[in-house]
């Protein structure tokens, strides 16, 4: 079978096995490639979606603005060059001498320091938490002091420290959110939620220009 051919079998299967699953079509767009990076259906149940979550994940990429992940294993599962179309950036600072001497000098952790890093240049974009829920728990924090705004926050940090806590705070974070309840997670599936929302912004471009 070719490329393509396996990917459209495998939503046929995921559409059958899911059923009657209540999402409206953008949201099961995001939900449906979830499941298929990671085959667990459990995100039919525990994933959360703000519900301006789908509108400003779209408004950010038509808009330009940059994607920065907590890893660069997400930043390499992403897009790039559709989001390249649309004139954004995907961005990850985990490799940078840089971050990893400012956080051993404060004793924190890269992905913290990172997200310090980035608090200005990620306004208006999407930040991608896949792995760290240190990330996670800081960018919120900088979210309620007002000294980062994201249009949306993924947030799907997996593991047994802090991952479901942090999960939960983003509930309440004041920011458009994807995440789901739970350890699980990952940077294979935060990298699949950026997709989604990349593939639903290249589907309300085309038809616009049709119009």
């Amino acid at each position: 079978m070719k490329p393509d051919d396996i990917e459209k079998l495998s939503f046929d299967i995921i559409e059958k096995e899911a059923g009657d699953h209540g999402f409206a079509p953008d949201a099961w767009a995001v939900v449906a490639r979830m499941i298929h990076t990671s085959a667990d259906f459990d995100y039919l149940e525990s994933v959360r979606i703000h519900p301006r979550a789908i509108a400003a994940g779209i408004g950010a990429i038509q808009a330009g603005r940059p994607v920065i992940t907590d890893t660069n294993m997400a930043r390499a599962g992403i897009r790039k060059m559709d989001l390249a179309g649309f004139g954004c950036e995907v961005r990850c600072d985990m490799a940078d001498p840089f971050i990893a001497e400012i956080a051993k000098k404060n004793g924190t952790t890269r992905a913290l320091a990172a997200v310090d890093a980035q608090a200005e240049a990620m306004a208006g974009g999407i930040y991608v938490v896949g792995n760290a829920p240190t990330a996670l728990l800081r960018l919120i924090a900088l979210i309620r002091e007002g000294t980062a705004a994201p249009a949306l926050v993924v947030g799907l940090p997996v593991g047994f420290v802090n991952a479901a806590e942090s999960k939960a705070e983003l509930l309440d974070a004041g920011v458009p959110y994807i995440t789901n309840i739970g350890r699980k997670g990952g940077s294979n599936v935060a990298a699949a939620v950026v997709n989604a929302l990349v593939l639903l912004a290249g589907k309300l471009s085309s038809a616009r220009r049709k119009i």
